[in-house]
């Protein structure tokens, strides 16, 4: 007797929805991907106790007819695709067949569609059809999806909190409003707006609804091209950083991806311009033909495989370098002045206008209230599409840092210094760490590296594993003219070493740079090795805080600065300046809007 069966067809859908539907972002990933995919320019996802009780996705696309809005629940079902060759030029974001047999399986649907005249009404409980019958004539889709997993227990204990299930369900409607600009989505819960876009195809106004102004402004655009990729986006300024990658967001032929190799290349891009455990914020969107990549590895269709990854990370990387190496990157410290807020005031034209029938608690009149700030941002009014790239930042220039002048040192750590734009603030360690470091790497990469013979040579004891990875890496050390011999049992004696490792702390250079030929064993990296060297001597080498330096040496200081690639940060990525411009320290003092007796 043959033990082997074909599987129900609903026990099937309950199977692939473990892949499918793994939490209610999932749902509405897949709803609105298919609203998309219908050629909709308005999407409404309508969130009750965060999906957990219901989801309602709203559109306004092409809809479907009576025999299509029942098919479309069918296992492997779908519009997007014909034969084989399709898998390679997949223009839709759905293509596999697989959601709406899923999500049905394991909840209770309500679909309501038209395509044209005679709308569609569709019932689904549990993956069976219970109810199909004529309905509204709008046109578009409305399908709404109650008591997620009521029929799979086990699914249903696992869910996660409603602020966890929120969070990743707005997380990734952000993410897919940034990868389409030109629809407008609006995001509620339990009637409560979340996100609201505006369609208009702009993505800096897409950025400034998820992120507010004050990203928006710190934004720089990218665009560059190579012979299998176009990259187009902005990325944040150095400044602007975050605790987790999550805000690195990339978009491949209008589908939000995960690729680490991306965000590695992208942060990697941002090296010792910000701390190396924050990650900036950036949306790429990249262009390729759809044979250079496969999305079909997962049914989430978020991971995608490229054909060419080299070139691309190349592109990456050379785009991010290029649009911050060579831009003023000094923090502007912006004065925000709150505007008063009066109650609203109605008044009769038949009355008298007189002050006496005004009540006076009501009616405050401040000096503030005259002051105009002149951010070209605000809440209501910025037309984006009139903004210009050096509306959002400084525009490159020849000098990167400008020229200032030293008046005195705070707590014999930060030297205030000025011009004719306002005060700045340098913190000398931060300054001197970034001078040593470029010293440093400079000397580091030179291919004729002097050495320097040691008086006394210097024994270094090791554990006997130590021992055998430094023997066979000894080349390591040879080609940057160490002299280094094994001495005795598991120990080593350093007769001669590069001159560039800093006098003063010769013996523990040596020992730091051991311990990284040791770390680091087969994976060694010249360039990264450089980094870590030059990054640890720096900081030994800079000036510490609360000592005291004369102006002369403040103004070599601020000299030797201002001719690094890189003046704005030290190589931790924290900043060497920050600035206060005259205006800004003007309304500090209450000195800007109205005149000041002098």
């Amino acid at each position: 007797m043959a033990i082997i069966k074909v599987m129900d067809e609903l026990l099937a859908n309950k199977i692939a929805a473990g892949e499918v539907v793994e939490r209610c972002a999932s749902v509405v990933k897949e709803l609105v991907e298919n609203s998309i995919d219908a050629g909709s320019t308005e999407i409404k996802v309508e969130l009750k106790d965060s999906g957990t009780r219901e989801i309602k996705v709203i559109d306004n696309g092409k809809g479907m007819d009576e025999a299509d809005a029942v098919l479309a629940f069918s296992r492997h079902a779908t519009s997007k695709i014909d034969d084989e060759d399709d898998l390679y030029r997949l223009q839709t974001l759905g293509f596999r067949g697989e959601a709406l047999a899923s999500i049905s399986a394991v909840s209770k649907i309500d679909l309501k569609t038209c395509a044209g005249d005679i709308g569609t009404h569709v019932v689904i409980n549990g993956g069976k059809i219970c109810k199909v019958s004529k309905g509204d004539a709008r046109k578009g889709t409305v399908i709404t999806v109650s008591e997620l997993f009521y029929n799979t227990p086990a699914r249903l204990k696992h869910m996660k909190s409603l602020y966890t299930e929120l969070a990743n369900i707005t997380d990734y409607i952000n993410k897919l409003s940034l990868s389409r600009p030109d629809i407008r989505f609006t995001l509620k819960n339990n009637d409560g707006v979340l996100l609201s876009t505006d369609g208009s195809g702009n993505v800096l106004k897409v950025i400034k609804s998820i992120y507010g102004s004050d990203v928006a402004r710190k934004m720089i655009k990218i665009e560059g091209e190579n012979a299998d990729y176009e990259i187009s986006g902005y990325i944040s300024l150095p400044e602007v950083h975050r605790s987790s990658r999550n805000n690195m967001v990339t978009i491949v032929n209008g589908r939000v991806v995960r690729n680490t190799e991306i965000n590695r290349v992208v942060n990697d891009a941002y090296h010792s311009y910000k701390p190396d455990n924050r990650y900036p914020i950036t949306v790429l969107a990249i262009t390729t033909d759809p044979s250079v990549i496969d999305v079909n590895i997962h049914p989430t269709k978020m991971d995608v495989k490229f054909s060419k990854m080299d070139t691309l990370l190349d592109l990456v990387k050379e785009l991010i370098v290029s649009s911050i190496s060579h831009r003023n990157l000094i923090p502007k410290v912006e004065v925000a002045i709150e505007k008063p807020k009066y109650e609203e005031i109605t008044l009769n034209l038949n009355n008298d206008l007189s002050f006496e029938n005004v009540n006076s608690e009501n009616f405050k009149p401040e000096i503030e209230d005259e002051i105009v700030v002149n951010d070209f941002y605000s809440e209501d009014e910025t037309d984006y599409d009139e903004v210009k790239e050096d509306e959002i930042y400084e525009e490159k220039s020849e000098e990167l840092m400008p020229q200032m002048y030293p008046v005195g040192l705070v707590h014999g750590t930060y030297i205030i210094c000025q011009n004719e734009k306002g005060m700045y603030i340098i913190d000398q360690h931060a300054a001197k760490e970034r001078c040593n470091y470029e010293k440093f790497k400079e000397e580091m990469g030179k291919p004729n590296i002097v050495s320097t013979p040691l008086l006394f040579p210097i024994t270094i004891e090791l554990s006997n594993n130590e021992f055998i990875i430094l023997k066979e890496n000894m080349h390591i050390l040879t080609d940057m003219k160490f002299l280094i011999e094994p001495f005795g049992i598991n120990s080593v004696i350093v007769k001669e070493h590069p001159a560039w490792l800093p006098k003063d702390f010769v013996e523990d250079s040596i020992r730091k740079i051991i311990e990284i030929v040791i770390a680091t064993e087969k994976n060694f990296d010249i360039e990264k090795f450089n980094e870590k060297v030059a990054t640890r001597m720096s900081c030994k080498k800079a000036i510490k805080a609360n000592t005291n330096i004369t102006l002369e040496e403040m103004e070599a200081l601020i000299n030797d600065l201002r001719k690094c690639k890189n003046p704005f940060n030290c190589p931790h990525g924290r900043p060497t300046t920050i600035f206060y411009s005259n205006y800004d320290m003007e309304k500090l003092f209450k000195r800007s809007g109205f005149d000041v007796i002098k």
